[in-house]
């Protein structure tokens, strides 16, 4: 394959449909063919602001045009089930911003459709690209760091169904299986499969009917333990903040920057070819795309964090 790879990007009005249209500007093997959002005059404004030759609504029209290789999803949480199997079914590569189900019978259904096609299907799982988390993984795998401990805060202030770019939505957000998500999938990928989880969930919203608040606790084959708090009522510092603790050191990783236990910065700039977790997820996608192998944080790569999750969900119910 000599040409670039034609990417749709689907629900890129919303803050990380435009995260990912960054991304891709940076990229050189890929161009962005068309956009799509949930109304002409939203996809549009985005076609225009990124310089995007086609606008169009939902994503059948996407599906049905012949200038698209590769899908992007950046869509409700409810619809990436259904979405990424449309995609696959279509003869399009997929990679679908986390989760890639909000059930544990929905990863399984999603992840029989990419095994019997021959697309590739990546998961939205950024962690394990940002260059924070990749340089504790290099250590890892050189045998110079074992993960005891990782602990781990996900904070957030959000009671109104808000997204992160303050704007009102039509979709409610889960702690669970959408935040808990990242945690419970690079807590495996650093310190090996789950063996143990629980969970523990706050309150449920009046009007939201969610919890706000949820702790979670985990234990891989290899004994280390990670503890998740994750809340939508905090008053402080918004996202996830990861703290390893290990047998050799103490890492502090916040998105794609990494410190000390003595919260000294670590330079990361040469782990990777940028500092933006989401364009070097891109770049993954586009270059298994090119390469015709598997990803990381492939459909199969992952779907055992989905069945940790809905174990957790069996327990919060």
């Amino acid at each position: 394959m000599t040409d670039k790879i034609r990417i749709a990007v689907v629900g890129a009005n919303g803050a990380f449909g435009m995260k990912h249209l960054d991304g891709l500007a940076n990229i050189d093997d890929a161009v962005v063919t068309v956009v799509s959002a949930t109304s002409m005059e939203k996809a549009e404004a985005v076609a225009a602001q990124y310089g995007v030759a086609h606008a169009v609504v939902g994503l059948d029209a996407v599906l049905e045009r012949d200038d698209v290789d590769a899908v992007i999803l950046a869509t409700p949480t409810g619809l990436h089930a259904a979405q990424t199997q449309a995609v696959l079914a279509a003869g399009k590569h997929v990679q679908v911003e986390i989760p890639v189900a909000d059930s544990w019978a929905g990863a399984e259904a999603t992840l029989a459709v990419a095994e019997a096609s021959d697309r590739i299907a990546m998961v939205g799982h950024t962690r394990r690209f940002n260059p924070s988390h990749q340089l504790v993984h290099q250590r890892i795998e050189a045998g110079e760091f074992a993960v005891q401990q990782m602990d781990v805060q996900t904070y957030f202030f959000r009671r109104t169904n808000t997204n992160a770019k303050g704007e009102r939505r039509s979709w409610t957000d889960h702690l669970l299986w959408h935040h808990a998500a990242h945690t419970v999938d690079l807590f495996a990928y650093q310190a090996g499969r789950i063996v143990e989880a629980h969970a523990m969930q706050g309150p449920i919203h009046p009007e939201l009917g969610i919890a706000m608040d949820m702790s979670v606790q985990l234990k891989s084959e290899s004994g280390a333990i990670c503890t998740l708090s994750l809340s939508f009522n905090n008053e402080g510092p918004f996202g996830s903040f990861f703290r390893y603790i290990g047998d050799t050191a103490t890492y502090i990783a916040r998105y794609d920057d990494l410190f000390t236990g003595a919260d000294e910065q670590i330079d990361v700039t040469d782990v990777a070819v940028s500092m933006n977790g989401i364009e070097l997820q891109d770049r993954e996608f586009v270059s298994a795309i090119r390469e015709g192998r598997e990803p990381n944080s492939s459909l199969r790569q992952v779907i055992d964090c989905y069945r940790v999750l809905g174990e957790l969900e069996e327990q919060l119910t």
